[in-house]
């Protein structure tokens, strides 16, 4: 008889995690969907609750920067001066940063910050989900193909409804999305206002604030997030924009008038991923994971998995014991019940979701090298539940 070595006693088969214990959201207490229902709120615009706690202000801009994520900055305090130095005194002293929803992805969470709603009741569920009425992928950042907007996403936003309470209300951003699809389901209402420079749109959004007694103001900025998926978050181009995104806040933050407070949040964080064939799983290329999958949805860090007619259970088990002890893989209907979407999933959403669930829990991807070459090329990633992706700030100066 072969005695078992100490290497061998040693050993254990990988535990697969539990997708019921992921890290949720803080849907309803401290999630990006219930900033703005807060802030319209303490403005009087009726019928809107939120269990975020927030002091009133009768003039509020909500500036968000796309990709800067909570820990980045606690990580980059020299970069970010002015930024760092609200950190103590966020969230009226608190110091706690937001969640963003599930997948912590700019379409997502932008819809959720603009309607105060959950990925699974604003019904854009991630980077790219499948149509249900053409069976194709649709990019949701993109809105490509093209699907009306309004059946897609048919909830008012909460800058819609604040100006129709007679709060001065606008958004100031590039001029290249004032048309775009998500700006129309997410971020309209009041009047659009296009800048192209980051000094111009943060002068902008102060000059609107003066502009009323009640005033909702939001702002944007995107090149945090570009440059991290180009050359990362370890980047001199990534920390030259964190630099320039600290110098704006402080311009807003200094021309804001009497009794308005100034939010700087984001949508999302981001996670650097090697290139090498541990870290980045090439779905393209592997035909277990690929076995009976019509449709790969998604992106690296957060997939919907659509199976051929038949086959969602064996697409699960193989997802489960491949990557169970890297990523939290669920079925859509244990996604569903664990509440990764929200409390709620609207009946027009559920088929959105993939048949599988998977969210990276490790510094890893599942990446598609032929039909995603330029999402697979990038350096920094986002979509799942971990802290540096999932945590965002909100920053808090008052006047």
């Amino acid at each position: 008889m072969v005695q078992p070595t100490t290497a061998d006693a040693a050993w254990q088969e990988p535990v697969p995690l539990d997708p019921v214990a992921a890290p949720l959201p803080r849907y309803g207490t401290g999630a990006l969907n219930d900033l703005l229902p807060t802030v319209a709120a303490g403005l009087g615009v009726p019928g809107l609750e939120s269990g975020l706690d927030l002091p009133t202000a009768d003039r509020v801009c909500v500036f968000l920067v796309d990709g800067l994520g909570w820990e980045l900055l606690k990580a980059h305090p020299d970069e970010a001066p002015f930024l760092t130095s609200l950190l103590a005194s966020s969230c009226g002293g608190r110091g706690e940063p937001l969640t963003a929803g599930f997948p912590s992805t700019t379409a997502t969470s932008l819809a959720s910050v603009g309607t105060g709603l959950t990925p699974g009741a604003h019904g854009l569920p991630g980077y790219t989900v499948r149509d249900p009425g053409t069976g194709a992928l649709m990019n949701q950042l993109r809105w490509q193909p093209w699907t009306d907007p309004h059946v897609w996403q048919p909830y008012p936003t909460v800058f819609s409804l604040a100006d129709a309470a007679g709060v001065h209300t606008c958004q100031v951003s590039s001029p290249a999305f004032e048309h775009t699809p998500l700006t129309r389901i997410a971020l309209s209402g009041g009047r659009f206002h296009g800048r192209l420079t980051g000094e111009e749109r943060m002068d902008l959004a102060a000059e609107q604030l003066a502009c009323a007694d009640r005033a909702l103001v939001y702002t944007y900025y995107s090149e945090v997030d570009g440059k991290g998926h180009r050359f990362g978050t370890d980047s001199d181009a990534w920390r030259g924009q964190l630099m320039y995104v600290d110098r704006l806040a402080q311009r807003l933050a200094e021309q804001l008038p009497p009794r308005s407070v100034l939010y700087v949040t984001a949508d999302h964080g981001m996670i650097d991923i090697p290139f090498d064939e541990d870290s980045r799983i090439d779905f393209d290329e592997d035909w277990e994971l690929s076995a009976g999958v019509a449709l790969l949805g998604g992106e690296g860090r957060a997939r919907h998995v659509y199976a051929v007619p038949g086959a969602a259970a064996d697409v699960a088990a193989v997802w489960s014991e491949v990557l169970g002890d890297r990523m939290w893989v669920a079925t859509r209907e244990q996604a569903i019940a664990a509440g990764w979407f929200g409390p709620e999933v609207d009946e027009r959403v559920v088929a959105r979701i993939g048949d599988v669930v998977a969210a990276a829990a490790d510094d890893m991807a599942i990446v598609a090298s032929r039909t995603e070459p330029n999402e697979s090329a990038m350096v920094g990633l986002h979509g799942s539940m971990t802290a540096v992706e999932q945590l965002v700030p909100l920053l808090e100066v008052r006047s």
